[in-house]
């Protein structure tokens, strides 16, 4: 079971950084000891995509509860989520 829940917060993870736009994955921060969290972004509406997208995958994986899953994605985004940031719009 241990097992089964690494490969779901690893695919979680991977699949955070390929919304928020970037070429790397869980593998490459695995060993990372700095603040990696905080050198990436996601925009609020890329947040809200992966937390919905992180609540399906946990369903369809059968090894949370189904009534965890949004805290389960609520906890990994604690614990993993990029900093939020707003795009600048409406400068001229």
């Amino acid at each position: 079971m241990k097992k089964a829940k690494e490969n779901i917060i690893k695919t979680i993870i991977d699949k955070m950084f390929e919304i928020a736009g970037y070429d790397i994955g869980y593998n490459d921060i695995l060993d990372r000891n700095d603040d990696w969290y905080a050198q990436y972004t996601m925009t609020k509406e890329q947040e809200e995509e992966w937390m919905k997208w992180g609540e399906e995958y946990i369903n369809k994986s059968r090894v949370w509860y189904k009534k965890l899953a949004k805290k389960e994605m609520a906890m990994i985004n604690l614990a993993y989520g990029l900093k939020i940031v707003q795009p600048v719009s409406g400068l001229a």
